[in-house]
Order: structure tokens, then sequence, then C-alpha cells
């Protein structure tokens, strides 16, 4: 766990599930962030946030990427 945020900041159990699920259980799990669904190969910044947690998913909606704060 990230020792600059608050509340769980990784969710590996994640991969592989749907994107909209997974972003639900994000928040459930963790109320000070906000879960966003993004597509692989989408341009994003690369600021580090607190209160962000990056969904990346294929064309099928599917997770690809373990999601983690930042």
């Amino acid at each position: 766990m990230s020792s600059e945020c608050e509340g769980k900041d990784s969710w590996p159990e994640l991969v592989g599930d749907k994107g909209k699920d997974a972003a639900a259980t994000i928040e459930s799990e963790n109320h000070l962030v906000n879960a966003v669904i993004v597509k692989e190969g989408t341009f994003v910044t690369a600021d580090f946030r607190c209160d962000r947690v990056r969904v990346w998913v294929n064309k099928h909606g599917i997770v690809t990427k373990v999601p983690i704060i930042g």
C-alpha cells in the first residue's frame, strides 16, 4: 500500500473481469477513489493522484492491467 494514499491501492484480483464490474468493486472497497475505465492505447496524463484508479480494458471491456491508485 502506498504510504501517501489512504485505503486499498491495488486490485490484482480484478484482471480478467469486466471493466464496469471492476470499477464498481474498486469504488466500494475504497470510497476515497474514483475508478475511471480507460481503453488500451488511450493517451492519459502521467500525474499521480490518490483519488484516481485507472481501469485499463481491451476492446471487449475486459480488465488487462492491475488497477492501482495513480
